[in-house]
């Protein structure tokens, strides 16, 4: 595995992110080089695991009305089984969109998206208020999504 990118490769990694249906061809002429190198340089940063996955982003608003929220939760301990535990319930629920282990107040940081109100009740109360090694669970509702951006900063 390659361990450093070079300047061709993240400018790739840039143009991929803002349009991953971009075909080599393209990418090559931005960058004023030929095809084959272009296509070589993409299946090295693949096989090396810089690029994970193609997806396709999208628009939630368009396809059904949703709530986001941002579920802070905390465990009762925080013994590494408990955690362990708690990844493994979360990796199942699929209203849990990301989830992050914290430092300060809270344990978690859980990004969840549901259909209303109502549902969000249901899985707080049913899904992650339930499990064992919940402290506290506390929520932040998104009232406006200002910005949401899914590329990666190339510093």
């Amino acid at each position: 595995m390659t361990d450093k990118l070079d300047t061709i490769d993240r400018k790739i990694l840039k143009i991929l992110q803002k349009d991953a249906k971009t075909v080599a061809k393209s990418i090559a002429q931005e960058l004023g080089m030929s095809k084959t190198p272009v296509y070589e340089r993409i299946k090295r940063l693949e096989q090396d695991g810089f690029i994970k996955n193609y997806v396709a982003i999208l628009d939630k608003v368009k396809i059904e009305e949703s709530i986001t929220v941002f579920s802070f939760v905390s465990l009762e301990t925080q013994k590494g089984a408990m955690m362990d535990e708690f990844f493994e319930d979360v990796k199942n629920y699929p209203e849990v969109t990301e989830c992050f282990v914290v430092g300060g107040e809270f344990d978690f940081l859980l990004k969840v998206v549901v259909k209303n109100l109502d549902a969000y009740y249901n899985f707080a109360k049913f899904k992650i208020a339930s499990l064992p090694s919940i402290g506290s669970v506390k929520s932040a509702f998104v009232l406006n999504e200002v910005k949401n951006d899914t590329t990666f900063p190339l510093l």
